[in-house]
C-alpha cells in the first residue's frame, strides 16, 4: 500500500499566523550563531541573578506543596500587597490581576478591548511585541514616530486618532530607547485620551530602573481610564519566571481575569509566592550600578555616535553613522567584528538606529564600544 503524500501544512495555518513576523532579534541571533565569544549587547535582560531570598521563597513554596493551580486572579496575599503599595505610591485603589509577565497582561488587555479593525496607537520606536500582538487580535497598529528625541509628540498622536482608535499604549522607560517620558508628556497623553475617549495602557516593566529621579506615572493623571502593566522580570532578574500584574478599572480587570481563565489559567503558582519576597527586596544597588553603566556607555559613544541620552532601562539607541546606508548593514558588520547589536528596524518603521543593551560587565562595554567606534570611522 503506497504512503499518501504529506499534506501542505501551510493550508492549515490561520491568517493571523501570517500576520506575525518572526522576531528580528531571533534573526540576529541566527546571524551570530557562528561567532565565538561575542561581546553581547543584544540581550534584553539584566546581567544579575534572582536575589537569594526570592529563590528561597520559591523553593519553600515547592517544598510545602504550593504547586497546584492558584485562583485565576492570583493569590490573595500578593494582590493585597500590590494594591496597598499602589495606593501608597499612586493614591489609587486599583483592582489587581496577577499575570504571566507583562507580555501576558498585554495580550489579555488586547483580547479584552480590541475588536477587528480597532486601532491601537503607540510610539515608534516600540517594543517588538506591540505591533504583532495588535495584529494577532485583528486590530490595526498605528505607529507614530517620536524621533529624534523620543518624547511624546502630542500633535502627531492627535493627528493619528480616528473614529476607530480604541487604545493608546505608552511605554516608559522605553525599550528600545531608554527614554523616560516627562510628566508633561504623560499629561498630554491623558488629555488626548479624555478628549477622544481612549483607553490608556501604560507598560512600566522598566519603571524601577529609572536613573534621573522617579519615573513619572500615567495612572494618577487619568486613573478612570488607565490600565497599569508592571512585572518583576527586569527589576529582580526574573525574566524566565513570568510574573507580572495588571491594575486598573474593575470592569476591565474582571474581563481580563475571565480571559486568563481560558488561556494562561493563572500565573505560575510558586513564582507568585516568590513575588511576595521580591517586593521586600530593594533593588537600589542595581539601579545605582546601571546608572553608572549608563554614564559609562554614553561617555564611550560620545563624539562618534549621535544619540539621545537614556534615563531608564538598560538600553541606548544610537543613530547609524552616515557612512552606512542603513542600520542593518552596520549591524551585520558589527557582528562580523564580534559585537552583537540589534538593528533599529526590529523596533521601528525606519532602519536608521541600532539598539545596545548595556546589561553586561564594564570591560565588555569598553571593548564593544571601541570596536563600534572603529567600525563607524
Amino acid at each position: 500500500m503506497s504512503t499518501p503524500p504529506a499534506p501542505d501544512i501551510t493550508a492549515f495555518l490561520a491568517d493571523r499566523a501570517a500576520a506575525v513576523d518572526a522576531s528580528g532579534i531571533r534573526k540576529v541571533f541566527d546571524l551570530a550563531a557562528n561567532v565565538k565569544d561575542p561581546i553581547n549587547f543584544s540581550i534584553g535582560q539584566p546581567d544579575y541573578d534572582v536575589p537569594e531570598p526570592v529563590k528561597r521563597a520559591a523553593i519553600d513554596a515547592i517544598t510545602r506543596g504550593d504547586n497546584g493551580y492558584t485562583v485565576t486572579q492570583g493569590i490573595a496575599p500578593l494582590r493585597e500587597r500590590i494594591t496597598a503599595e499602589l495606593h501608597t505610591e499612586l493614591g489609587v485603589d486599583a483592582k489587581v490581576l496577577i499575570t504571566a509577565g507583562v507580555s501576558g497582561g498585554l495580550l489579555l488587555t488586547l483580547l479584552a478591548c480590541v475588536n477587528p479593525g480597532d486601532e491601537v496607537i503607540f510610539l515608534d520606536p516600540y517594543f517588538v511585541s506591540y505591533r504583532h500582538l495588535v495584529n494577532l487580535v485583528g486590530g490595526k497598529p498605528v505607529m507614530v514616530s517620536n524621533y529624534p528625541d523620543f518624547g511624546f509628540p502630542a500633535e502627531k498622536v492627535a493627528a493619528a486618532i480616528t473614529d476607530r482608535t480604541k487604545l493608546l499604549l505608552v511605554n516608559s522607560p522605553s525599550n528600545p530607547t531608554g527614554a523616560v517620558l516627562s510628566e508633561a508628556d504623560l499629561k498630554s497623553a491623558a488629555d488626548l485620551a479624555r478628549k477622544h475617549n481612549l483607553l490608556l495602557v501604560t507598560d512600566e516593566i522598566y519603571g524601577e530602573l529609572s536613573f534621573d529621579g522617579p519615573c513619572p506615572g500615567l495612572v494618577p493623571l487619568a486613573p478612570e481610564r488607565t490600565l497599569l502593566l508592571r512585572g518583576f522580570s527586569k527589576s529582580h532578574g526574573m525574566t524566565g519566571w513570568r510574573l507580572g500584574y495588571a491594575a486598573g478599572p474593575d470592569r476591565l480587570i474582571d474581563e481580563m481575569t475571565k480571559l486568563q481563565q481560558y488561556t494562561f489559567v493563572c500565573a505560575p503558582s510558586i513564582v507568585q509566592h516568590a513575588g511576595l519576597a521580591a517586593m521586600d527586596h530593594a533593588i537600589t544597588e542595581h539601579v545605582n550600578t546601571y546608572r553608572r553603566k549608563r554614564d559609562l556607555i554614553c561617555d564611550e559613544l560620545a563624539g562618534t555616535f549621535r544619540f539621545t541620552r537614556p534615563s531608564g532601562g538598560f538600553y541606548v539607541f544610537p543613530e547609524t553613522p552616515d557612512t552606512f546606508p542603513h542600520a542593518t548593514v552596520f549591524v551585520e558588520e558589527a557582528i562580523r567584528r564580534n559585537v552583537l547589536i540589534i538593528p533599529g528596524k526590529v523596533f521601528s518603521e525606519q532602519d536608521t538606529h541600532f539598539r545596545i543593551s548595556y546589561a553586561t560587565d564594564d570591560e565588555s562595554i569598553r571593548r564593544g564600544c571601541a570596536l563600534l567606534r572603529e567600525l563607524a570611522r
